[in-house]
């Protein structure tokens, strides 16, 4: 449940930003985000970093309500993007890899040879954490509303289904080329 209502908070969060743009007070729209917050709070018994993702977002609202501005609440997709750089990162420090955990929910036996490919896909969701996060925080700086809330919450979310569907493709590569080098 707080899944679900999570993951609808933060697809709808920029177009209800830029739709309540010049209509309501950033102030109000800060509600929004505290309530993007709020159903984060159960991951702060398991995560330091969700407690630390959820500190950063409490004081981007307190700005937004504090000066009444919008950009402190442009900026939640910035700490979203950091917060999963530092979750994905951290796993590369201190394997085993976040992809790595993932694949072995399925199988608890991976091969080396797919802990070195979860490692590179890691790797490679680090560095779209990086341009994602710094093109919504360019976007938030110096673009319009408009351009924000597109990049934010259309492009954005197309180019993560996109490197999702590639890493998958390449994944069902991966595992034809394993299982026929296994069985030769």
């Amino acid at each position: 449940m707080w899944t679900i209502c999570t993951v609808l908070i933060t697809l709808l969060y920029p177009l209800v930003i830029w739709f309540g743009h010049g209509q309501i007070e950033p102030r109000w729209l800060a509600a929004l985000l505290l309530l993007a917050l709020a159903t984060r709070l159960p991951a702060l018994k398991i995560s330091r970093i969700a407690r630390w993702s959820v500190a950063g977002g409490l004081l981007l609202a307190a700005f937004a309500i504090w000066d009444n501005m919008l950009l402190p609440l442009k900026l939640y997709p910035v700490l979203v993007n950091c917060a999963m750089l530092a979750v994905f990162g951290y796993s590369l420090l201190s394997p085993p890899s976040i992809i790595e955990r993932m694949a072995r929910l399925r199988d608890p036996a991976l091969p080396a040879a797919a802990v070195r490919y979860t490692r590179r896909v890691t790797q490679i969701w680090c560095v779209f954490f990086v341009v994602n996060g710094s093109i919504a925080l360019g976007t938030a700086l110096w673009a319009s509303e408009a351009v924000w809330s597109l990049y934010t919450g259309v492009i954005a979310y197309v180019l993560m289904g996109l490197l999702f569907g590639i890493e998958f493709l390449f994944r069902v590569r991966f595992k034809r080329r394993i299982m026929a080098e296994s069985h030769v």
